[in-house]
């Protein structure tokens, strides 16, 4: 079994692709949505947190790690691959290089969560990757929060997606990265903010595909259990009900879906 994480649901995205990618390979996701979304939390919150679903998708048997989530792979994933050095960890990151690649007048907008953007591991990546490229960061605070509550068509959240690509607009960017797992499942509202002429850029796909290269001969210890024969596994510690909600639109095969209870204390969970 692989085990993926995400603050939420937004992680479904990458979990799709990495289906796609890996096919017949168990998969036990889950969404801490009671702490939903990190981007907004504290960094030893956080920490704690992630340390705490990687400790139980050990448990369960986990060959390898996805972090679908870009906060808690800048905030929490070396500390993942410190505690557990045998064990195959991919996080995910804001997709610039492939950005860069894509942008026809050099000017890019990156979208995520104001976590995300503060982050060390952020200004690092920008740093290295940006090419000399225009680069506007639009923090997007409360909008993985809105996608958590299952509605991706309230007038809401359209309305929150459409100030926060206002800049982007006024920018002329003529790419934007998605840059937090949560926005590919809102990306049609992206589009329609931005304008179709405008690249969007989602790197669930080259995730999932360096994680099937990384994880290699793991996979081949992976096998459907007693307990989950159908292979894939949704939890959930908060209310099941947006993730399964999402699940059915989102995902192209069936999964089992529950509530997990982590409510270790976070002295034993660092």
């Amino acid at each position: 079994m692989i085990g993926v994480f995400d603050s939420g649901v937004g992680g479904l995205s990458v979990l799709r692709a990495l289906h796609a990618a890996i096919p017949g390979t168990p998969l036990c996701y889950v969404a801490d949505s009671a702490y939903a979304p990190y981007g907004e939390r504290p960094t030893a919150e956080v920490l704690v947190r992630s340390a705490l679903i990687a400790q139980h998708l050990v448990s369960l048997g986990a060959a390898g790690i996805v972090v679908a989530c870009n906060t808690a792979t800048a905030i929490a994933i070396d500390h993942l691959r410190a505690r557990w050095p045998n064990l195959p960890v991919v996080g995910i990151e804001p997709g610039l290089k492939p950005a860069i690649a894509a942008t026809r007048n050099r000017r890019i907008g990156v979208m995520a969560t104001p976590a995300t953007l503060a982050s060390a591991p952020f200004a690092k990546l920008a740093a290295a990757q940006a090419d000399g490229a225009f680069v506007l960061l639009q923090p997007c605070p409360g909008l993985a929060q809105h996608i958590e509550t299952g509605d991706l068509d309230a007038p809401e959240l359209i309305a929150l997606v459409r100030r926060f690509c206002e800049p982007l607009r006024d920018a002329k960017v003529d790419t934007v990265v998605l840059g937090c797992t949560h926005y590919p499942l809102i990306a049609r509202h992206i589009q329609a903010a931005v304008g179709p002429h405008v690249t969007l850029i989602d790197t669930a796909d080259a995730v999932a595909s360096h994680a099937a290269r990384r994880f290699g001969s793991n996979l081949d210890a992976c096998g459907p259990s007693a307990a989950n024969p159908m292979g894939i596994e949704l939890l959930s510690t908060g209310d099941p009900a947006a993730l399964r909600k999402i699940a059915a639109a989102w995902l192209p095969f069936a999964a089992s879906v529950a509530r997990v209870e982590l409510s270790q204390p976070a002295a034993r969970a660092a």
